[in-house]
């Protein structure tokens, strides 16, 4: 600006403080909103926020006109010169930063595990014409999302999704509040994993630790190329659902059958590869069997006796060299116990598999459903239900009774206007989540001071039965 021209009354730094304001207290992400929520602080607020400040015609109050200049502004600085669906660079590390200013320097190194997911953002404009033609928001594009409640059908909607990475706590760690470590937002015709892993990248470049990386199939289901190996780049374990055109045998390596991400014996008997997750409304009865069966595959599972190198290649032994089940062709693994399987038909001519000590694996083998756990264990079910947290993420900013992000939340045009309140919606939910996490820990401490145990969470699931029969109860 030249010299002895007035500065704007209101600076981008006042109108992000607004901004979460407005979604601190479960507003809508209006302009509108941001003016009468800087209008309703204290005096001494508006005016060292510069709210109020004085012309030479007197006292003079923010007008929404200031509010939607500072806000077009900003808009135009972050976006990208020919739009493409993805944030700029740019706006990135804005809603990195914003993000990451929501969590205090004690919470930083809790956890090293996070959860992944997308959902859906829909748009305030109208869709364009069935035959094309332009429309208000330019940026927007057609998604699919899944209806996931009783009733709900999958749909199309026209606008962008949107992606979290949550923590979680680590396996044996404390907990951690449900903290969203990163955000990105963009339009639906972009494939949402590859988009994302760049996020990952630049979060581990900046000196975040991760270690597990939580996702359901969506991501898993992905071509190795776009997913699974570039995290294991960084150094990340995956603890995933498979899809089921994932599960099951899916070939051959040196001899040792690929199955769910690992390596079996030739001779493992074939029902045990059809084993299948348990349904969530299993009996402990029901899960007790599926994690025997779990075990019993275990045994015959070729086991790691390297690190990857390098290059991404390990070498794995045969089972038997390891001590889990006796065969005849490792006349030592006879000796063991007669508890261990033993291999009855052993193959006729063993594979290399067999013949050796070890094999090496190159990194192409099991590429994309190899995990940390064996799938579907009880070590990998119990490491995988970690990953709600991400899911109550999302439903907190969709929840009707808080944010409500559905269509009409924000009527502003653009990735970059809807982004910037999205990253404030996230970073007010941050806020929230970390006073009711310190107030439960501060009450499960003074109940152990008390000689009582901590408050145990009611779970609120319920079957269809039991609401069949809760609704056509009768009266009391």
């Amino acid at each position: 600006m030249p010299v002895g021209v007035r500065p704007r009354q209101l600076s981008v730094r006042t109108l992000l403080v607004a901004m979460v304001l407005t979604q601190h207290d479960g507003r809508p992400a209006h302009l509108t909103r941001v003016r009468a929520v800087l209008l309703g602080l204290s005096e001494e607020v508006k005016v060292r926020l510069g709210v109020v400040t004085e012309w030479r015609s007197g006292r003079h109050e923010l007008t929404y006109r200031q509010v939607e200049y500072t806000a077009s502004v900003l808009s135009d600085l972050l976006k990208k010169p020919h739009p493409d669906g993805s944030p700029s660079g740019l706006f990135q590390e804005v809603i990195d930063a914003l993000i990451e200013a929501s969590i205090p320097t004690e919470m930083k190194d809790a956890s090293s595990s996070y959860a992944c997911d997308w959902s859906d953002l829909e748009s305030y404009s109208c869709p364009p014409p069935r035959r094309g033609g332009p429309c208000a928001d330019m940026e927007a594009s057609w998604g699919h999302r899944r209806g996931k409640g009783p009733g709900q059908r999958d749909e199309l909607f026209f606008g962008y999704y949107f992606q979290l990475a949550t923590m979680v706590a680590d396996e044996g760690g404390e907990a951690v509040p449900d903290l969203v470590r990163r955000l990105l937002l963009t339009s639906c015709h972009l494939d949402p994993p590859p988009a994302f892993v760049r996020v990952l990248q630049d979060m581990v470049a900046g000196g975040v630790e991760m270690n597990d990386v939580l996702a359901d199939a969506g991501y898993a289901h992905r071509s190795a190329t776009s997913w699974a190996l570039p995290l294991r780049a960084l150094g990340a374990s995956l603890v995933q659902d498979l899809h089921p055109h994932d599960r099951g045998t899916q070939g051959t390596h040196e001899g040792a059958i690929c199955y769910n991400g690992a390596l079996y014996c030739p001779a493992t008997p074939p029902a045990l590869f059809r084993l299948e997750p348990p349904a969530r409304q299993a009996s402990p009865s029901e899960l007790a069997v599926h994690d025997e069966l779990s075990a019993e595959l275990a045994r015959y599972k070729l086991g790691r006796v390297a690190r990857d190198d390098a290059d991404g290649f390990h070498r794995v032994s045969c089972p038997a060299v390891l001590g889990k089940l006796r065969c005849p062709l490792r006349e030592g693994s006879l000796a063991l116990s007669y508890a261990r399987p033993e291999i009855l038909a052993p193959p006729a001519h063993p594979p290399r598999c067999c013949s050796q000590r070890t094999i090496t694996v190159p990194v192409e083998v099991n590429a994309k459903t190899r995990q940390k756990h064996d799938y579907p264990s009880a070590a990998h079910r119990r490491s995988y239900s970690r990953r709600s947290a991400v899911e109550r993420a999302n439903s907190t900013v969709k929840d009707p009774a808080t944010t409500d992000v559905a269509r009409g939340w924000c009527r502003l045009m653009g990735l970059v206007p809807i982004g910037l309140f999205l990253v404030c919606a996230f970073v007010a939910r941050n806020d929230r989540i970390l006073v009711t996490f310190f107030a439960r820990q501060a009450e499960n401490k003074a109940r152990l001071t008390a000689g009582l145990p901590p408050r145990q969470r009611r779970r609120r699931r319920r079957g269809i039965d039991e609401i069949l029969l809760t609704a056509h109860a009768p009266p009391p």
